[in-house]
């Protein structure tokens, strides 16, 4: 049968009375060597001390401490618990008026030797148990840490408490060069992230080539992909440390073995990160009506998430589709249930359905990231593309503006900069209408604020290449790529909504910071970096997996799919990219239309696509877009 905590006090009580105990007799022969005490005196003197104790530790919690798990704070309520009770001690010697040890400095000899045993006997405990846990077993890993000294050291005492560590660390590579050349709990600092592959090469001469890289701490992307590199090169695999809250002790729990996690694909954006306006987010969402069209997508929702936790009065949750609108709202109801919540199954394309939604609930706020995305399926069904991506936003748009809504931020894609595709024209077809709506309002300072917001790929949304690739590696391979040259954008998702919101508070909230472009129909355009190539990202996803491109898992092109391009872009030629006041937010100015007229061209590719008659729709889209360039076998061309 288990034994309870109350045994576990009442054990703490009895031992530090023991120690009580002991602390006097062993002060009053070094206050007072030749001047021992009558043997009554210790009758009630022992008795005394142990209750002085008992008194001055309870207020302290002294009974409840974990003797194995003592730290700097618990030490510091020993020592003035024995402080105390030496006091509470000598003032009863001095009420009673009985024998009293001749040197006047008693009462600090007494609460330091008490001091002491107490002390001495918690950190006994503390050795006695790291010693028997930290043994690695036989089998054991040698590992080679990388990371900021807290994450670092945090490992290594989780090591220590784990019974049977299947980890040894035998060195570690420290982020500030100031720290190498020094030991942290007795493990010597080798170097710094930037001399890992000097590092490896020296282990490996000395036969010591550690066999695991632990990432103690986050690391930037570059950072990482360094690291990445100099590990591959000499077969060593890189594993992520537990989360830190994981690592934490805890008491009880000291058996707990330290699990490492794989390294993820999006570790390896882990980009500085960029300053936001929290304080303007929570003031353009906070207390108002808030609606998300696409909330069951990857975008939709994390722009859900975000925004449930600024505290909006209510938030419609818009999907076409009924199991991924289910999710995202069971999601809401456990994290956010404060927040008054509404899912709605309808399609943006349904006009009277949405007219009516929209006068029933009358959105202060409007994120309209419904669309179809996937290039190759919407060039097999271009007319269903068209009525989703330009119509239903149009929809979306006159219904908003008719109820009164304060904006609407519409989120677009690179793939509407010279496109080549059905999807990226018909993005390009809704960026018109919602510029012309916002520049209407500027320009007439009242009306509904319409901004957009043009970013490249996430990582890991649907139907884009990382989850492809997860699957086919869990499969065993290949990884399909389609062109050797193919490049793409990426940023997580976190980061490209959070952003999103920036660009909205920029746009509606913050006139002494809005870029003048913005008057004239200008977007914003999130700074995705450098273009990623495909075919690196499928080795470096081969290799986070612990195996060997080509070698292991083979890497097969299969040939552009229709209306893709190798490179995509986030600015048209002659809509050159300006800085605004936030980082990470660029605005760009295209050429921009009338909105009515923009309106009756929707409304007439609607009609031919509701015809079935996909030649007049396309020959109509290529008319309000003269940039597009449709490639239905895909194109190599950049732009």
């Amino acid at each position: 049968m288990a034994r309870g905590p109350s045994f576990r006090i009442l054990l703490n009580l009895a031992l530090d009375s023991l120690l009580a105990a002991a602390a006097l007799p062993a002060a009053v022969w070094a206050a007072a060597p030749g001047a021992w005490p009558p043997a009554g005196w210790w009758g009630w003197a022992l008795p005394g001390a142990v209750l002085a104790l008992a008194a001055a530790g309870a207020p302290l919690r002294l009974p409840l401490q974990y003797w194995r798990f003592v730290g700097p704070r618990d030490l510091m309520a020993v020592a003035a618990a024995a402080v105390a009770a030496a006091l509470l001690f000598s003032l009863g010697l001095l009420a009673t008026g009985a024998w009293r040890p001749p040197n006047d400095a008693f009462p600090l000899i007494h609460a330091a030797t008490l001091g002491l045993l107490l002390g001495g006997g918690r950190v006994a405990s503390l050795l006695q148990a790291a010693r028997r846990a930290g043994e690695a077993a036989p089998d054991a890993q040698n590992v080679l840490l990388i990371g900021a000294a807290e994450g670092t050291d945090l490992f290594l005492r989780a090591l220590s408490r784990d019974r049977r560590a299947p980890y040894r660390v035998t060195g570690i590579l420290s982020l500030r060069a100031r720290q190498a050349g020094r030991r942290m709990q007795g493990t010597p600092i080798l170097g710094t992230v930037e001399e890992t592959e000097a590092v490896l090469d020296a282990l490996r001469a000395e036969g010591r080539l550690p066999a695991v890289i632990v990432l103690a701490s986050g690391l930037p992307g570059p950072a990482l992909e360094r690291v990445l590199d100099a590990a591959d090169r000499h077969g060593v695999p890189v594993r992520r440390a537990p989360a830190p809250t994981t690592l934490a002790p805890a008491g009880g729990q000291e058996g707990r073995q330290v699990e490492l996690r794989p390294v993820s694909i999006e570790d390896l954006l882990d980009r500085p990160q960029v300053p936001l306006d929290r304080e303007g987010m929570a003031r353009l969402i906070q207390g108002r009506r808030v609606l998300v069209t696409g909330a069951g997508g990857t975008i939709g929702g994390e722009l859900a998430r975000q925004v449930a936790a600024l505290g909006p009065a209510s938030l419609t949750l818009l999907d076409h589709g009924e199991f991924v609108l289910y999710e995202i709202d069971l999601e809401l109801r456990e994290k956010h249930p404060e927040v008054a919540r509404r899912a709605v199954l309808a399609d943006v394309r349904d006009e009277p359905r949405i007219q009516r939604l929209f006068e029933e609930i009358r959105p202060e706020l409007v994120f309209h990231a419904a669309a179809l995305k996937h290039v190759p399926m919407v060039e097999n069904d271009p007319l269903e593309g068209l009525l989703t991506n330009a119509l239903g936003t149009r929809i979306v748009a006159d219904a908003a503006r008719a109820v009164g809504t304060t904006a609407m931020v519409f989120i677009s894609t690179d793939k509407a900069v010279n496109p080549t595709s059905v999807m990226g024209a018909s993005k390009r077809l809704a960026e018109m209408y919602c510029q012309a709506f916002d520049r209407d309002a500027r320009h007439g300072r009242d009306g509904m604020r319409c901004i957009t917001v043009r970013f490249g790929n996430v990582l890991g949304s649907t139907g884009s290449v990382v989850p492809l690739f997860r699957r086919q590696l869990e499969r065993g391979g290949p990884l399909t790529v389609t062109h050797p040259d193919m490049r793409r954008y990426f940023m997580t998702v976190r980061e490209a909504v959070g952003l999103v919101l920036q660009a909205s508070v920029v746009g509606t909230t913050d006139p002494e910071n809005m870029p003048p472009e913005l008057a004239e129909g200008g977007i914003f355009v999130l700074d995705m970096g450098e273009p990623v190539k495909i075919v690196d990202l499928a080795r470096r996803m081969i290799r986070l997996a612990g195996l060997r491109p080509d070698e292991d898992v083979e890497i097969r092109f299969t040939g552009l799919r229709p209306g893709e391009k190798l490179f995509e872009e986030l600015f048209h030629g002659k809509e050159a990219p300006r800085p605004t006041a936030y980082p990470g937010l660029l605005v760009a100015t295209p050429r921009t239309a009338d909105a009515a007229v923009v309106g009756r061209a929707i409304d007439e590719i609607a009609a031919a696509a509701r015809a079935g008659n996909p030649r007049s729709a396309l020959a109509q889209l290529g008319r309000l877009v003269p940039e597009f360039a449709h490639a239905p076998e895909g194109t190599a061309a950049q732009g």
